[in-house]
């Protein structure tokens, strides 16, 4: 029988976030489990195998391993943690339901601005936490996991604020060597990291997975980043949220002092994967368009990654079958 003064964990989408934090979380002493379909043989076989030079090799064995939220027993966690990817057609809602209590926290590890609301309705009496997570982490093979770079969050309570358990996660997470940054505004939070995200992304993909140095090596390049951060400082700044128009600089010279890396959304659709275009670029287009903000790069992105989105959908319906 657990010890009931151990923090319940179940993570929902374990792949190579969700198995990284949910790592961190049982070495800090929580007793973690895990919800990811694809996987599920290799992972109650051999667990997940964790390479990361910063925090060392590990194996992580959750408690339970699961097919759906719903077969989690020994009562509802303390923790929901979602760490699946937001892409069209996913119903967060759903994924959760049949695992949170009136006491589940919920905290949702995932890209993107104005994500919230949908698990705020679906769950309005519960607590939840917004977390962005800043990391370079890989699923290479079923069950096996392999961090390369990074690995901070920064994470407070939405709409707003800062509460004792969003405390008590941070206290956990630093335990593991996971560096937090806890804010009361983490919406703002949101959209610091929206400034990289929706340019960088979409532009990688579009150039054909092109790399951030690639991105960054011409005049012109450089002038396309920092015309359309201005655009995300705009509407940032029109939602109520403005940020330091200084970051645009920090964060173009950051990444051209950092080693070339391909973007999250490159590497989705080097790999045939769904891409976050929406979470991503599309509802900062939307809140845009809503706040009559002029945005006539981001638009012409968000255009243009719809168009490649639907090749791409073309292109799998047209491969044969398997078998």
């Amino acid at each position: 029988m657990s010890d009931p003064s151990t923090p319940r964990i179940l993570v929902i989408g374990a792949g190579a976030i969700g198995a990284f934090y949910g790592a961190a979380l049982q070495a800090a002493g929580a007793e973690v489990s895990v919800v990811c379909r694809s996987e599920v043989d290799a992972v109650r076989e051999n667990g997940f195998s964790i390479e990361s030079k910063r925090l060392g090799d590990r194996v992580f064995r959750p408690a339970q391993v699961l097919r759906a939220a719903g077969d989690y027993s020994g009562g509802p966690p303390d923790y929901a943690l979602v760490c699946v990817k937001v892409v069209e057609g996913t119903d967060r809602a759903a994924l959760l339901r049949d695992a949170v209590g009136p006491q589940t926290a919920i905290v949702l590890i995932e890209n993107g601005v104005e994500i919230e609301d949908e698990i705020a309705a679906a769950f309005p009496q519960n607590e939840l936490i917004s977390a962005l997570a800043f990391v370079q982490v890989s699923r290479i093979a079923p069950g096996k996991v392999r961090h390369f770079a990074f690995g901070d969050l920064s994470f407070g309570n939405y709409p707003g604020g800062l509460t004792a358990r969003a405390k008590q996660l941070g206290a956990l997470f630093e335990s593991a060597g996971i560096k937090c940054a806890l804010t009361e505004d983490v919406v703002t939070a949101r959209w610091q990291k929206c400034l990289w995200n929706a340019v960088f992304n979409p532009i990688s993909v579009m150039g054909g997975v092109l790399d951030t140095g690639h991105i960054l090596g011409t005049a012109e390049g450089e002038a396309l980043v920092r015309r359309t951060m201005e655009e995300v400082c705009s509407v940032a700044a029109a939602t109520g949220h403005p940020l330091d128009r200084a970051l645009i600089g920090q964060f173009i010279e950051g990444t051209r002092k950092a080693p070339a890396y391909k973007t999250s959304m490159a590497l989705d659709y080097e790999n045939g994967r769904p891409m976050e275009t929406e979470v991503i670029l599309g509802n900062a287009v939307r809140a845009g368009r809503r706040e009559k903000v002029a945005i006539p790069s981001l638009e012409a992105l968000y255009a243009l990654m719809k168009m490649v989105e639907m090749r791409c959908m073309h292109d799998a319906g047209s491969r044969p079958a398997p078998g």
